[in-house]
């Protein structure tokens, strides 16, 4: 997607303070963060929400949540504990139509 900001992320035409890459997914600290740590972990491949996920997307989807487990390591949440947020579409505040998860943490959430 030629207007989508986490595909030129990914391409890097636009800067990102990365947490971890590889060849199939991208990690970084979200600009707007609503948590002392808050990190974005976005598939390269353009998906736009959980709602377009495939069959032959579990391989990818499987590797993303392996890949929280390390990135909630490399920026210390995983042992206080972190949230894993997913929002799909206009109504739950999905403001980038590029399938992404939030990892908050760092501090004591609200669970309201």
């Amino acid at each position: 997607m030629e207007d989508c900001i986490f595909c030129k992320i990914i391409k890097g035409e636009i800067p990102s303070k990365k947490v971890y890459e590889d060849d199939e997914i991208l990690a970084f600290y979200d600009i707007n963060p609503i948590a002392k740590v808050h990190v974005l972990v976005i598939p390269k491949m353009h998906i736009q929400s959980l709602l377009e996920l495939k069959e032959e997307n579990k391989d990818l989807l499987f590797h993303i949540f392996e890949k929280i487990n390390e990135v909630s390591k490399i920026v210390g949440v995983d042992k206080t504990g972190f949230r894993v947020i997913s929002n799909v579409g206009e109504d739950s505040g999905q403001a980038v139509k590029h399938l992404h998860f939030h990892i908050l943490g760092g501090e004591k959430l609200p669970t309201r």
